[in-house]
């Protein structure tokens, strides 16, 4: 584990762990099959066992976790199978928020969108590659919050969640930041247009683009 939590007892000690130990695994400090040992966590943030295993059991119930017999814990790899019904899924969402987006909160759109890839190009014409990562999830974001949906926006973000710690691995060229950065302007054009049509194949065409990404770069297929 690269970083350390010192935990004290609070009515919230179950959350704070779930919610750090979450956020080791989609950032990548858990590999896929890695053995999460209770007592190991437990005494490096500083709690007892009894909120980890309840941390170690909500994760598995949200599927980023395996429990294995006579083994434990160990994080759960993503199939290819997997990641392409995640992303069809985002597709139909994501497609939807645009659809809504056009109708409820188009200029702020635009306008968030716009700030969005410039920082973006910016962070690509300095080499920073890495922050694209935090760039994408944003930009997805805001689509999805413009749509004025929290349920939406909430299953938007659950997605995406699943996906960080691959996408996180695909994102490791200029090539490729630079290939999600035009569609991200492709997304904004349709929106300026006002094509709902034109919008959704754009968001269709960069998540499928995204999809390819993981599954060559992260999954090795």
């Amino acid at each position: 584990m690269t970083k350390r939590l010192l935990i004290r007892a609070t009515p919230t000690i179950r959350k704070k762990v779930y919610d750090f130990l979450r956020q080791q695994i989609l950032l990548g400090q858990f590999k896929p099959r890695e053995r999460l040992v209770e007592n190991r966590i437990a005494a490096e943030i500083g709690t007892s066992r009894t909120p980890v295993r309840e941390a170690l059991h909500s994760l598995e119930m949200e599927g980023l976790l395996e429990a294995v017999p006579r083994v434990g814990y160990v994080v759960k790899p993503m199939t290819k199978e997997e990641v392409e019904e995640i992303c069809q899924i985002r597709m139909a969402i994501e497609s939807l928020a645009g659809e809504w987006v056009l109708q409820r909160a188009r200029q702020r759109a635009i306008r968030e969108l716009k700030k969005n890839i410039a920082r973006a190009e910016e962070r690509l014409a300095r080499g920073r590659v890495r922050d694209f990562v935090e760039l994408d999830a944003q930009f997805h974001e805001i689509l999805a919050r413009c749509s004025g949906s929290s349920r939406l926006l909430e299953m938007a973000q659950r997605l995406r969640s699943h996906m960080l710690r691959y996408r996180i691995q695909s994102i490791y060229s200029a090539e490729n930041v630079a290939r999600a950065i035009q569609g991200h302007k492709a997304i904004l054009e349709a929106l300026e247009t006002g094509d709902s049509q034109e919008l959704a194949k754009a968001i269709s065409k960069h998540i499928e683009i995204s999809k390819q990404d993981i599954i060559r770069y992260a999954l090795g297929d």
